[in-house]
């Protein structure tokens, strides 16, 4: 998939995680025609292995409510505030976890088997891909291991 305007890194932090800003930028994106059907499928919290599900259920606000949320306006951090009010309070441990359990997705897992099909796909062979992150970075136009994206979280 080509570089998105407007749609985040999935290394990006707002507050102590990983992946949420890049899930609220998908959701703008999509009320605005913006999102590339592509990606359609990923949106929510209705597939048990989608990122955006597992970050909701993680936060413990269900995907519709961060959505409504976020399309009503504010900040990444207002709604991120929004979201600790509503959800499921987490340690800074905690959200450690959560940040390397989603930096290594696809490493040595349950999603360890679907990654090589994917970097087929894209075309990306030959490519120092580990992690789902990883491959979505590079089909993006990031390099995460030039970049070291993994230092920032």
């Amino acid at each position: 998939m080509p570089h998105v305007p407007g749609l985040r890194s999935c290394y990006a932090k707002v507050g102590r995680f990983i992946y949420f800003g890049r899930m609220l930028d998908k959701i703008r994106l999509h009320a605005e025609g913006q999102l590339p059907e592509d990606y359609h499928a990923q949106l929510g919290d209705g597939q048990f292995y989608t990122l955006d599900g597992r970050c909701c259920r993680f936060l413990g606000v269900p995907y519709a409510e961060v959505r409504e949320r976020t399309l009503a306006g504010g900040t990444d951090e207002e709604i991120l505030a929004w979201v600790h009010s509503h959800g499921t309070t987490r340690t800074d441990e905690e959200c450690h976890m959560w940040n390397r359990f989603i930096a290594k997705l696809g490493w040595r897992d349950e999603r360890s088997a679907v990654l090589p099909q994917r970097i087929l796909d894209s075309g990306l062979t030959g490519k120092p891909i580990e992690t789902l992150i990883d491959h979505i970075e590079y089909d993006e136009g990031r390099d995460p291991v030039a970049e070291r994206a993994w230092e920032g979280i």
